[in-house]
């Protein structure tokens, strides 16, 4: 990987064919495909010291290998994003599996036959699991909010003790005030099936997230320049089109205001023992807990080592941008940015937060590597005299 040190541009020169700000998933991938596939010259900036966005990884000083902003679980049903990111790393089986703190237990969420059993000490199979939480369920006529998915689907009782504490720390809204979509990702089973994600490819790259990037930017056409933000450097670069990763309401300097997110407060321990939990990451529910959940690392990488490193998660309105926050009238003023977008030229946003939206890993490296194909496919279509050196490049929203 060439790292530049802040402020050396040794590029400017000659410029580059794409400056692109924001180096996790989005940024990352793009660079890379944009540098092996095409040969362009890129500049990929990220105002963070470290590549790999929100991913990163590093070993603490106890030598645990540990994720600074919690936990990143990799899963896809996709095989086409899978064979990409092979060519990076080699991987890691791992299901997740959550436990929930509920009535002084810990319980599996999502909530399935097991979870019933044990909280309620009954011997259920997996037909009078449904018939239990059918009798629960209270039908809504019309589901609107995240409330209305889970007390249509297990009645208030199972709401209150799993999801409505547990989503207000998070979003620091109550789930009568959010989108459905947040609690829809949360299935609820009649199975004994435990595991989180029902992806047909669940696996951890084997040296940890950040190797795996230093691997994809490896490439001498690729420029690095850490501890960077872009409005220090946009005027002394030249480029020919720039990908925006960040937020895209900080872009145009929240000319109609702030675009809503959730932040995150992270607080790492390393404990002198072997083990504190059964699973990687145990959740509290409870709205009396200030934190969200608990990660132990070694669960997840697989490391053996006598003592173990947790993160103990704190929901913050303040800090960096984590979460777009889904609301229909945050939607509503992300339109209003996605206009302002389309009629600038030579951007396009891109990622979770240059989108504002709500992205899994595995999605983000989908949209980049679609942005990629567009691109492609833009230079083939181009005419011998409008050469994409010179074709005016319109802002685009990577969708």
């Amino acid at each position: 990987m060439q790292d530049e040190p802040n402020g050396s541009l040794r590029g400017k020169r000659q410029g580059f064919d794409y400056l692109i700000v924001g180096a996790g998933f989005a940024g990352s991938v793009l660079a890379e495909r944009l540098a092996a596939g095409l040969g362009k010259r890129v500049l990929l900036i990220d105002r963070r010291p470290h590549i790999g966005g929100n991913a990163y990884d590093h070993y603490d000083d106890d030598g645990i290998l540990v994720h600074r902003y919690g936990p990143h679980i990799f899963h896809t049903n996709s095989q086409r994003i899978v064979d990409y990111l092979s060519r990076f790393t080699k991987w890691r089986p791992y299901e997740h599996r959550v436990l929930a703190e509920v009535d002084g237990r810990q319980v599996p969420i999502p909530i399935n036959r097991i979870t019933l059993n044990l909280l309620y000490g009954l011997a259920l199979d997996e037909a009078g699991a449904a018939d239990f939480l059918a009798a629960r369920a209270e039908p809504v006529a019309e589901i609107r909010s995240s409330e209305d998915v889970v007390v249509n689907q297990v009645g208030r009782e199972l709401y209150e003790k799993f999801f409505r504490g547990y989503t207000r720390k998070q979003w620091g809204l109550d789930p009568s005030q959010l989108d459905r979509s947040v609690t829809a990702r949360v299935p609820t089973r009649t199975s004994d099936d435990d595991r989180y994600f029902t992806d047909s490819f669940q696996q951890m790259p084997l040296h940890g997230y950040t190797r795996m990037f230093e691997r994809m930017l490896d490439h001498r056409n690729i420029k690095i320049l850490l501890n960077t933000d872009y409005r220090e450097i946009c005027k002394a670069v030249r480029y020919r089109h720039l990908v925006y990763c960040g937020p895209i309401d900080e872009y145009f300097d929240h000319c109609y205001g702030r675009l809503p997110y959730r932040s995150l407060q992270f607080h790492h321990e390393t404990l002198d023992r072997e083990q504190l939990q059964p699973v990687a990451v145990v959740n509290y529910p409870a709205e009396d807990v200030p934190w969200t959940r608990i990660t132990e690392y070694k669960h997840l990488t697989g490391q053996r080592h006598h003592k173990t490193s947790i993160t103990y998660e704190y929901p913050s309105a303040e800090g960096e941008p984590y979460y777009p926050i889904p609301r229909q009238e945050n939607t509503e003023l992300y339109r209003r940015y996605q206009a302002l977008a389309d009629a600038t030229q030579g951007v396009t946003f891109l990622g979770r937060l240059g989108t504002y939206k709500y992205y899994n890993m595995d999605q983000v490296v989908g949209q980049a590597l679609a942005l990629y194909k567009r691109i492609k496919e833009d230079e083939r279509c181009a005419a011998p005299d409008e050469s994409p050196e010179h074709a005016a490049s319109p802002a685009r929203q990577a969708s």
